[in-house]
């Protein structure tokens, strides 16, 4: 039997304490009545739900056994499913690194929110392969800025630096 690294579960805490933060402190900022939010493969957690109390909060998710209302794969344009500029808010964390494409992905968030609609994102960084697989990148803060270079503002945050210029995960918001 495998066992958990030390460091492994150490950086596990730092990423579900970065990614609780961030969604607190997005809810803080955007959650209101008639704000629509979407929650991008919230899977094994409360995601959204457990910080925005007034937004109208839709989920997405590309396993069909996840219960999500879309059911799709965010690195596909889904027209069909989702009308361009729908969403203020679109919550996406610890997703990225699973994505078979990111840009395309990064470029589906864009055209989903509305103008000045905001992505809440958190990645990993200094974190080792997970599941679900596959986990294919890691994105550097200048790797973040190049995909998000459409967004009119973006601001990227460090978090758990314990060694220069390596964090265990970056905080993002971008706005629209």
């Amino acid at each position: 039997m495998k066992t958990v690294h030390p460091i492994d579960q150490a950086n596990l805490d730092i990423i579900r304490q970065g990614v609780t933060e961030h969604i607190s402190l997005s809810a803080e900022r955007y959650d209101g009545k008639n704000i629509r939010v979407l929650d991008i493969a919230p899977q094994d957690w409360a995601g959204a739900r457990a910080f925005y109390h007034q937004s109208n909060i839709e989920t997405l998710d590309i396993d069909p056994d996840s219960n999500a209302d879309y059911i799709a794969d965010i690195t596909h344009c889904n027209q069909t499913l989702i009308a361009d500029e729908t969403f203020d808010v679109v919550i996406m964390t610890e997703v990225l690194e699973h994505t078979l494409n990111p840009f395309d992905a990064a470029n589906e968030v864009y055209r989903i929110l509305k103008k000045g609609g905001v992505l809440v994102m958190t990645t990993p960084f200094n974190f080792r392969i997970h599941g679900p697989l596959p986990d294919c990148w890691r994105f550097s803060i200048h790797g973040l800025r190049v995909l998000l270079s459409k967004f009119e503002t973006v601001d990227i945050q460090e978090h758990g630096e314990e060694r220069f210029l390596c964090p265990v995960q970056y905080k993002t918001f971008a706005v629209k």
